[in-house]
């Protein structure tokens, strides 16, 4: 398999999202369309907001120490493409061109393992609390940028992709808020 050249790996580094690079990504199967967003919620520590634990974990430097959840946790090799933190930010983890490890087991529309087709956006979010309106401002456009580049098709919850297996974006998300594509 070729690798894309670093010039056209940097075209899929958004500008408007500060870059922190996760090491959990590898290379998309071969002429795999990318034409599903899969929306997750997380908070680290549980239900807890603006710390740094989402971005150790998604850079597999998640100190077991400093939480006892953590410690739970601290083994898991995962990523997304996006986290839109309560505040409005946004951060890339992995460029869109490669494959970002978010979905797990999972299928959509009889098309299985959703992380070789799809961009992983996550909320930093819980099941019990509502999103902010700031974070469905980025979205909503992150969406647009993103439907006008690769013609995405859907855009679902991880619950969706993986039902009884993940709750996320849960019963707090408002998805009559999320403009553009539906499921």
């Amino acid at each position: 398999m070729t690798h894309p050249s670093p010039a056209a790996d940097d075209a899929e580094w958004w500008p408007q999202a500060r870059r922190v690079s996760s090491p959990n990504f590898d290379e998309r199967p071969e002429h795999a369309p990318i034409d599903l967003i899969v929306i997750h919620a997380i908070s680290l520590p549980p239900d807890e907001f603006g710390g740094q634990g989402i971005m150790q974990l998604f850079t597999n430097t998640l100190d077991p120490l400093e939480h006892a959840y953590y410690s739970e946790i601290q083994h898991l090799r995962v990523s997304a493409h996006f986290l839109v933190r309560r505040d409005g930010e946004l951060i890339q983890f992995v460029p869109c061109a490669r494959r970002a490890w978010h979905a797990g087991v999972s299928a959509w529309r009889g098309r299985e393992s959703c992380n070789d087709f799809s961009i992983g956006i996550e909320l930093e979010g819980c099941d019990q609390l509502p999103f902010e309106d700031v974070q469905y401002r980025i979205l909503n456009r992150l969406l647009a940028q993103l439907h006008d580049r690769y013609g995405i098709d859907a855009v679902v919850g991880h619950s969706d992709i993986a039902p009884g297996r993940k709750t996320d974006p849960g019963p707090c998300f408002d998805w009559h808020r999320v403009r553009g594509i539906g499921a």
